[in-house]
């Protein structure tokens, strides 16, 4: 397959040459000699040629003689004009040529000139009389010592890593067990027959979406890559989770066609992954380095996208046998546990003795709250009483009326516990009055001395001779009169 380059219908080239038309070409008139008419006798002339003359008989005589050569050189100051023409220069240690090949010619190529490239080209030399050079027109071009073919593959090898196509960050995982498998191959030879095959051998039942496409020839890169998008549009519903693009073994010339940069790009672009299987173990291509995995043969990338169902089982087996030993294991650990928790527990009476702390504890908490929930419980007879009274007879009443007997017995159990309280809180502070009354002093002897006023008095300061006083006695009252005041500590 030839790497596809734009054709046109064969034409000349605005600058190519433009032939005078002469008797015998291959002997050339490089001057003219002229007579005189009216002197027969007189010497002939030399008449001097034109630029444009001299050129034309220099091409005919340079392109009479370099009809076909070959010729071989550096490659240098290389050019591709818009037109789809190449420019360059041919050039060894001393000398140096110009060349030129034509759009029609470069169609042929199957790699791409560039500066320093040993080359072999083949052609024929022409005059480009515009300018007066001579250069030549080259028809064929081959890379020296490497063929065209292998270098092709390393330009656009070089030229796909540079940009990153082959980085293993791009590359997709393969699923461990895909939905279903898309299969680019040819629909004839032995190719499709092995892979399904070697399918229905590891794990049968797995379904196959097949794409024929051409491997081979000049339509076969454009049918693979319309495959792989194809086969990407029916992604979700096919469920396809892997793609394997592949042929079998031939020379360089019959696995060209992955190597083409469309088909590369087809894949690195695909979002399914792609398991390129080209050939055999030892030929590489394009599609191998892009691909997201290389398998040595198309039968081989089957066996590296589908799994064998009998180590699938197998391993199930095992890991069963592995989770029940595991749940064993963790079951008798569990029963260690408990044993050594039960036996960390306190005994009974321990237990017992912390229980009875804990009802005194709520018991003296209850009393406490006993008094403040008393009006509350008042409170909510009362609105139950009210509930009640609006309610008809039956089952409700009686169920209200329980309630209510039940509230009344603790309200009256509750009341009784409080007036004990009260009547011991009572009795308390009556007897402290008793202790601190005046009445219970003059009990023990003493008096109580008061002005004319009934006022008590507290000191000698208040009283003056000739007051009258009244004395408080426990079983009366005198009436005295000051005879004299005499201070504890007179000043």
């Amino acid at each position: 397959m030839q790497i596809p380059f734009e054709v046109d219908s064969p034409q000349k080239d605005e600058n190519s040459k433009k032939e005078a038309p002469i008797s015998n070409p291959s002997i050339p008139h490089i001057s003219q000699r002229t007579q005189d008419p009216q002197n027969p006798a007189s010497k002939q002339e030399k008449k001097p040629l034109t630029v444009s003359q001299l050129t034309r008989q220099i091409s005919l005589l340079l392109e009479g003689k370099f009809r076909s050569l070959t010729v071989e050189g550096e490659l240098s100051n290389v050019k591709r004009a818009a037109s789809g023409h190449w420019y360059f220069s041919l050039k060894d240690d001393q000398s140096q040529i110009r060349g030129v090949m034509f759009r029609n010619a470069a169609a042929g190529l199957r790699f791409e000139p560039e500066d320093g490239l040993e080359v072999v080209v083949r052609g024929h030399l022409t005059v480009y009389q515009q300018r007066g050079e001579y250069q030549v027109m080259v028809s064929s071009m081959e890379p020296k010592g490497l063929g065209a073919l292998q270098l092709a593959f390393e330009q656009l090898k070089a030229k796909l890593d540079a940009e990153g196509l082959f980085a293993a960050e791009h590359k997709q995982s393969i699923p461990f067990l895909p939905r279903r498998i898309g299969i680019v191959t040819s629909p004839t030879g032995a190719v499709i027959h092995d892979m399904l095959t070697v399918l229905e051998r590891r794990f049968d039942g797995i379904p196959v979406l097949f794409f024929p496409v051409q491997v081979q020839g000049e339509m076969a890169a454009p049918s693979l890559v319309e495959a792989i998008q194809h086969l990407n549009t029916l992604r979700n519903s096919q469920q396809i989770d892997v793609l394997i693009v592949g042929r079998g073994g031939g020379s360089i010339e019959d696995l060209w066609a992955f190597n083409d940069e469309k088909l590369a790009r087809a894949i690195f672009s695909s979002d399914i992954p792609v398991i390129s299987a080209v050939g055999h173990e030892t030929d590489f291509t394009i599609a191998d380095f892009v691909s997201d995995l290389r398998a040595p043969t198309p039968s081989a990338a089957v066996e590296l996208a589908v799994p064998k169902k009998e180590d699938l089982e197998h391993t199930v087996s095992q890991k069963q046998e592995r989770l029940q030993r595991t749940m064993l294991q963790q079951l008798d650990r569990l029963r260690e546990y408990v044993e050594a928790v039960r036996l960390r527990l306190a005994s009974p009476d321990a237990m017992l003795q912390q229980h009875a702390q804990r009802v005194d504890d709520l018991d003296s908490l209850l009393r406490e709250r006993t008094k403040r929930q008393l009006e509350n419980l008042r409170n909510r007879i009362s609105g139950i009483a009210e509930k009640l009274f609006l309610l008809s007879p039956g089952r409700e009443l009686e169920t209200q009326q329980h309630s209510l007997n039940l509230l009344q017995d603790r309200l009256t159990r509750a009341i009784g516990l409080l007036q004990i309280k009260l009547s011991d809180s009572v009795q308390q502070q009556m007897d402290l009055l008793d202790s601190l009354s005046p009445l219970s002093v003059l009990h023990r002897g003493y008096s109580v001395t008061l002005d004319n006023k009934g006022k008590s008095l507290r000191s000698v300061k208040e009283v003056h001779s000739g007051d009258k006083l009244q004395v408080r006695m426990e079983d009366g009252t005198l009436q005295t009169k000051v005879v004299s005041v005499k201070p504890k500590h007179p000043n």
